[in-house]
């Protein structure tokens, strides 16, 4: 009698732990599209549009490394629904449902190609191929390319609007009135405040229409790296190595060639459409660097977590001159590699 081979079997991957920084990530994506300045510069208001379809792909994919049907099942019959209801008769509505599922499929092709890659490689290559798709597919679309922009920068505009129009209105209001004569000082300050956000909203919906493939990419990236998160934290069948922590947080040095170029396109004289091309360039780019060097900080200071809040919450504060301290850092970490160094003992 020949005794049957049994091969063993592989113990189950454990699921990751952490649920705080998750959690709070959700919250960030799901509410800031309602919250202005952001509520006119993220181009998709739903963002489970992008997310949900996403988690598909990646119960899909852990699915196919040996994980739970069921659960890929449920994940793929929850993208449908959610791209399925959300809101349509718009030529807006059905951009967003497309690039969501454009940027699920092109996902997933990077899964099938790229199955030993890390997140950060995979998601830029998404992207990259999903703009690239998009861009030749809406050459199909009446008006082209600039009918696209032309949808986006017309729901940019209305969002700014409906924020301006509930601005007057709470101005307008008894309440406001009766609040203005018993206290005329510092009413008088809160409307100068409110019309100084006006104006800036005003602004930067104005601007989005021209950077939006860049904020669309950059909103796009955020809603992977969450769907790569949270599936890991639900599923046992591993697709990746997990997310690193920002302090850790690295490229290929490269790509400090997307910042040269965008930044030529910008200078040069005569180039004319393709300085939009450069602004586009040196935002994601500066984005992806600003990233790095608060991973630079972050390694060097080496925060508890209260301290972490605050220093998020003095960038935020301060975005200005903290993104062009934390582009600066990561610029220079290109050269320097300062992380490899010892860290200086505190």
């Amino acid at each position: 009698m020949i005794d049957a081979v049994v091969e063993p079997v592989p113990p189950a991957v454990p699921r990751e732990r952490g649920w705080r920084q998750v959690v709070g990530g959700l919250a960030l994506l799901l509410l800031l599209p309602a919250i202005p300045p952001f509520s006119v510069v993220l181009p998709i208001s739903e963002t489970a549009l992008v997310l949900v379809p996403a988690l598909a792909v990646c119960a899909l994919a852990g699915w196919k490394a040996g994980g739970r049907l069921y659960l890929a099942a449920l994940w793929v019959a929850f993208a449908v629904w959610v791209v399925g209801a959300g809101s349509a008769g718009t030529e807006y509505a059905l951009l967003a449902r497309g690039w969501g599922v454009l940027v699920a499929v092109a996902f997933g092709v990077w899964a099938v190609v790229w199955p030993e890659r890390s997140f950060l490689p995979r998601a830029l290559a998404t992207l990259g191929l999903a703009l690239l798709i998009g861009g030749v597919t809406s050459f199909a679309v009446p008006g082209g390319p600039a009918r696209v922009r032309q949808v986006f920068a017309a729901e940019m505009l209305r969002r700014s609007d409906a924020f301006e129009a509930d601005w007057r209105a709470r101005v307008a209001s008894k309440e406001w009135r009766d609040y203005r004569a018993a206290k005329a000082k510092q009413a008088i300050w809160f409307e100068e405040k409110l019309e100084e956000q006006r104006i800036m909203v005003r602004q930067s919906a104005e601007q989005s229409s021209v950077l939006f493939p860049a904020l669309l990419a950059l909103e796009s990236l955020a809603a992977l790296g969450l769907a790569w998160a949270l599936y890991h934290r639900v599923g046992r069948a591993r697709i990746g190595a997990p997310l690193a922590r920002l302090r850790e947080f690295r490229f290929d040095d490269q790509f400090i060639w997307g910042l040269v170029i965008g930044l030529l396109l910008l200078v040069v004289p005569g180039l004319g459409p393709l300085r939009g091309l450069g602004a586009n360039l040196l935002l994601f780019f500066g984005a992806l660097f600003g990233l790095r060097g608060a991973g630079v900080a972050l390694f060097y200071l080496a925060p508890g977590r209260v301290m972490t809040v605050v220093l998020v919450s003095v960038s935020v504060l301060f975005a200005g001159a903290a993104g062009v301290i934390f582009v600066g850092l990561g610029l220079g970490d290109t050269w320097r590699d300062w992380r490899r160094r010892e860290r200086p003992s505190t």
